[in-house]
């Protein structure tokens, strides 16, 4: 991890197309403008692994689902 002290107004370039300004540090928070094209997502972290989590629960089948697919296909299941 790349530690780096800035103060407000001061930057931070993430390869050449994202800009991270430090705009207000007051006590233990912090506010941070982020300038990125609009094909990277930019997200808190929080949200990130919320939205994974999202997208993995909704990618994964239920049990339910497989059974109806074997049903509609003829194949007889398998018992994991």
């Amino acid at each position: 991890m790349l530690v780096l002290t800035r103060r407000a107004g001061e930057s931070v370039m993430i390869g050449d197309d994202v800009v991270i300004t430090v705009l207000e540090a007051r006590g233990d928070v912090i506010r941070l403008g982020i300038q990125a094209p609009r094909d990277v997502q930019v997200h808190r972290e929080e949200v990130y692994r919320e939205l994974k989590e999202a997208n993995r629960a909704a990618a994964s089948p239920t049990d339910d689902a497989v059974h109806a697919l074997a049903q509609m296909l003829g194949k007889p299941e398998t018992s994991d």
